[in-house]
């Protein structure tokens, strides 16, 4: 018999627990034709604002010993756009879409996007992008509501009002204590959490003694900060009750393992598919060759399995 590779995030059913990360997939349509896109669990959309937004200037991305440094601004068509010329494509693979959202002025944003997507039957769940690094001026970059465990309950509250699809809450990692924020996100009412967004970084070009970030400050991701992600997974796991979405520098199915161990019911993957545009697709079959060779009936026996 098949091992069984099915998963629920709140009230979402995924049929295998591997997506792709926000902003590491586009808007699916770059990448058709060179991975089988219908085998994901889910695709997790471009974070979205409700007005067009044009991120920070170049340069934007650089790469770091074992990652990669990016500093792209939440640059998008605005919610409008999306969803009349983007959500359709996404929605066309048969699979989950997982919005991604932000507030760039007002506080109202959250709010207006998220009564928005509950009507469109399209649109899976909404996940809550409160944790990205790369906003504000190259002089001051803002605080971010991930960091402050009152300033995420209050999101979370003001989105759960207005949607009843699932919603899930990405932390950040630049924090000193994440199961202080995961639990006022659970609290609030959040159905589940993805963890994590990238760790703050910076590069320099010694030789034009410049940034090499036109933003001077950017967000690190790939395997350098794996370990970073699965120590604050198992601290999280530990300490709230809903589902967690495991990421930072997954790369292989032997990473995505360790994930599920520290804890994660479904992780997702960002930095490789840079690399390897299949890198999902190898590690949803990497873990169900794991799971027939080991005699596991199903994905969700090793979730939580860490022995210490």
């Amino acid at each position: 018999m098949e091992p069984s590779l099915s998963v629920k995030i709140g009230r979402l059913k995924l049929n295998n627990p591997v997506l792709v990360c926000s902003g590491t997939f586009g808007y699916a349509e770059e990448l058709e034709g060179l991975i089988n896109i219908n085998r994901l669990g889910a695709i997790v959309s471009k974070t979205i604002t409700l007005k067009p937004c044009q991120g920070n200037p170049p340069a934007r991305t650089c790469e770091t010993p074992a990652g990669m440094l990016n500093s792209i601004g939440l640059e998008n068509p605005g919610l409008e756009v999306f969803i009349r010329d983007k959500l359709p494509k996404l929605s066309s693979f048969g699979i989950p879409v997982i919005v991604s959202i932000a507030a760039k002025n007002k506080l109202e944003e959250w709010t207006i996007i998220a009564k928005h997507l509950d009507s469109i039957k399209t649109v899976a769940a909404i996940e809550l992008n409160i944790s990205c690094p790369n906003v504000g001026s190259k002089d001051r970059l803002e605080k971010l509501i991930a960091q402050n465990p009152k300033e995420t309950a209050r999101i979370v509250r003001l989105v759960r009002r207005s949607t009843s699809k699932t919603l899930i809450t990405k932390l950040s990692p630049n924090v000193t204590d994440i199961t202080e924020i995961a639990l006022a996100a659970q609290m609030a009412g959040s159905d589940a959490l993805s963890l994590i967004n990238t760790v703050m970084g910076m590069s320099i070009d010694i030789k034009e003694k410049r940034p090499k970030i036109a933003n001077i400050i950017g967000g690190l991701s790939g395997p350098a900060i794996r370990p970073i992600a699965l120590r604050m997974v198992w601290q999280v796991y530990k300490s709230c009750k809903i589902p967690i979405i495991g990421m930072g520098g997954i790369m292989d199915w032997q990473n995505a393992l360790e994930f599920f161990l520290a804890g994660a019911t479904a992780v997702a993957v960002g930095t490789a598919n840079f690399i390897n545009p299949n890198a999902a697709e190898q590690i949803i079959m990497g873990i169900k060759d794991y799971l027939k060779k080991h005699n596991y009936a199903t994905i969700r026996a090793l979730i939580g399995g860490l022995k210490v």
